[in-house]
C-alpha cells in the first residue's frame, strides 16, 4: 500500500510539474535589427514580422556580450558573463558554474522533452557545422546537426581573407537548389514538431544565417538590386574624443573594401536574412498546421547584434548599439498583449526565468528576471538597465570560429569594456574609465554621433549611469 501511494504521490507531483506550454525557441545568428517589424526600410523579413505581430516585440533589448560563445552562455542559463566567466570562444560555462540548470534542462525536470537542431551553444560557423561544436550534453535529450549545400560551396565563397569566412566578410551568390543547412535544420525541426506534437516539448532551432559567409540562393539576393543598396551615414571609424578601445573590433582587412564591395556584402546580409526568415516561417506554419499554436510559447532572438558599417566597422564585439542590440519576440498563447511592442530595457539574460515562469514553472537560479509583467503589459513600469561588456587584450582574435587568431584564449591580462542602456541613454566605460567613457542620448541621438559624456548638462546622468555600473558582476 505504501509503494502503491508513494507512486501515486510522485507522479501526482510529475503532473503538476509538467508545463503549462511547450515552448520554440527560435535563434538567429549574427542577425541585427535589420528587420521589417524593427523599421528597416529595405530587409524583407515578412514571416518573423507575422511572429511579431502575434507577439511582443521588445524594441530594446541587449545582449550580455557580442561575441557567440559567452552571449549564448549567458542567455541559455540566464547567468551573466561574470558569472560564467566565459569571455571568448573556446571556454565551457560549466568549468565555472558545474551545476547551473540550462533553460532545457528546466524544462527536462519538469518532464518535457527538450531537443536542439543546429546551432544554440557556440561552436564555429562555418567549419564546425555538422558538428556539436562547443556543446552542453547535459542539456538534450536528442540533438540534430544539420548540414547543407553551403558547406559544399566554401571553394567559391569571396573573402576578404584567403582560406576564412567565419571571422571575416565573406559572401556568396549561391546559383544551386540544393537545400542549405538552415533549410535542412527547419525540415529536421518540423519532423520532430511532428513527432512530440503530444508534447510538453522545448524545441530549440539555431540557424546559422546570416552569419558569415553570408551565402544565400540566388533568388534571395535577387530581392534586392545592388542599386539600390544604400550605405550607411553618419559617424564613422576614429571620430574625435571617442576612446580607441571603442573601435578594436575593427578588422585590418577591411581597408581593402569599396563602395561597390560594401553594397555587396550588404546585399548578402539581406538575402541572408531573408533566406533564414522563410525558414522561420516554415517552422512556425508546421507548429500551425498541427494545431499546436494555442499550447506552444514561440520565442525569436538573435545572440547579439551586429554592425553593417555604422561607426565604420562590421560584424561585432563592440558597445555600440549597433552591436548589443537584439530583436526579441515572445508570443504567448492567449496573452491579451500579444500584437504590442515593449519599450522596456531588457536582457537575453531575462529568458529563462521568463519562460519557466510564463510555463508555471519554478523560478531559476538567474541573473535574469522574468518578463512576465511586461507581456502581460508592455508599457508596465520597469527600471531595470542593460548591461553588455567586452574584453579587450588578452584574447588575440575576434573571430567567431576555432583556428589560429579566432577565438582563442589570449596571454596577458584583458580589460573589460562595460556598458549600461536605459530607455533614452547609453554610458559606457572602458577599463573602468581609465581608457575613456561615452556617453550617448539614444532618443535623440540614435546614430550615436554627439558624446556627451563631458557635458556639464549631463554630469547627474553620468553619476547616475556610473552608479548602475558598479553593482555589474564582471
Amino acid at each position: 500500500m505504501k509503494s502503491f501511494l508513494a507512486a501515486f504521490f510522485a507522479l501526482a507531483v510529475c503532473a503538476t510539474a509538467q508545463p503549462k506550454f511547450n515552448v520554440l525557441h527560435l535563434v538567429s545568428d549574427d542577425l541585427n535589427t535589420s528587420l521589417g517589424c524593427y523599421g528597416h526600410a529595405q530587409v524583407k523579413s515578412p514571416h518573423i514580422d507575422k511572429l511579431a505581430a502575434s507577439g511582443v516585440r521588445f524594441e530594446k533589448a541587449y545582449c550580455q556580450f557580442p561575441l557567440c560563445n559567452p552571449s549564448r552562455a549567458s542567455f541559455m542559463t540566464g547567468m551573466r558573463p561574470g558569472s560564467t566567466k566565459v569571455y571568448e570562444n573556446s571556454t565551457h560555462f560549466r568549468q565555472a558554474l558545474p551545476e547551473v540548470l540550462s533553460i532545457p534542462q528546466t524544462f527536462s525536470k519538469a518532464g518535457a522533452f527538450a531537443a536542439r537542431v543546429g546551432k544554440l551553444y557556440h561552436y564555429g560557423v562555418p567549419t564546425q557545422i555538422g558538428t556539436s561544436g562547443l556543446d552542453d550534453e547535459p542539456s538534450w535529450q536528442q540533438v540534430v546537426n544539420p548540414i547543407g549545400h553551403d558547406k559544399k560551396v566554401e571553394d567559391q565563397i569571396h573573402t576578404l581573407t584567403p582560406g576564412q569566412f567565419g571571422g571575416t566578410l565573406s559572401w556568396f551568390n549561391d546559383p544551386s537548389e540544393e537545400p542549405q543547412t538552415d533549410a535542412v535544420g527547419a525540415a529536421e525541426a518540423i519532423k520532430l514538431l511532428e513527432a512530440k506534437k503530444d508534447g510538453p516539448f522545448y524545441l530549440a532551432v539555431g540557424f546559422y544565417r546570416p552569419h558569415t559567409p553570408y551565402v544565400a540562393p540566388k533568388k534571395y539576393f535577387e530581392q534586392y538590386p545592388i542599386e539600390k543598396i544604400q550605405l550607411p551615414t553618419g559617424p564613422m571609424k576614429d571620430a574625435p574624443g571617442i576612446p580607441t578601445q571603442a573601435y578594436a573590433s575593427y578588422k585590418k582587412e577591411q581597408d581593402q573594401l569599396t563602395d561597390p564591395m560594401r553594397k555587396e556584402i550588404l546585399q548578402a546580409y539581406f538575402a541572408s536574412t531573408t533566406f533564414m526568415d522563410d525558414q522561420v516561417g516554415e517552422v512556425v506554419a508546421a507548429v500551425e498546421r498541427l494545431g499546436l499554436r494555442e499550447k506552444t510559447v514561440i520565442v525569436f532572438h538573435s545572440d547579439h547584434g551586429y554592425h553593417l558599417g555604422d561607426h565604420g566597422l562590421w560584424q561585432k564585439q563592440s558597445l555600440w548599439e549597433n552591436s548589443a542590440h537584439v530583436p526579441l519576440i515572445i508570443s504567448v498563447p492567449g496573452n491579451a498583449n500579444n500584437g504590442k511592442a515593449c519599450p522596456r530595457t531588457v536582457e537575453l539574460i531575462d529568458l529563462h526565468a521568463t519562460l519557466a515562469d510564463v510555463c508555471g514553472l519554478p523560478l531559476p537560479q538567474s541573473d535574469g528576471t522574468s518578463l512576465k509583467p511586461l507581456l502581460e503589459n508592455s508599457q508596465a513600469a520597469w527600471d531595470r538597465p542593460a548591461f553588455t561588456q567586452v574584453m579587450r587584450g588578452g584574447i588575440p582574435g575576434t573571430g567567431n570560429g576555432p583556428g589560429k587568431g579566432q577565438g582563442k584564449k589570449g596571454k596577458g591580462k584583458g580589460s573589460i569594456g562595460v556598458s549600461v542602456r536605459t530607455e533614452q541613454f547609453r554610458y559606457t566605460e572602458w577599463d573602468e574609465g581609465r581608457q575613456g567613457a561615452t556617453l550617448f542620448d539614444l532618443q535623440n541621438d540614435p546614430q550615436e554621433a554627439k558624446d556627451l559624456v563631458k557635458d556639464p548638462a549631463h554630469a547627474e546622468t553620468v553619476a547616475k549611469m556610473k552608479a548602475l555600473l558598479s553593482g555589474l558582476k564582471k
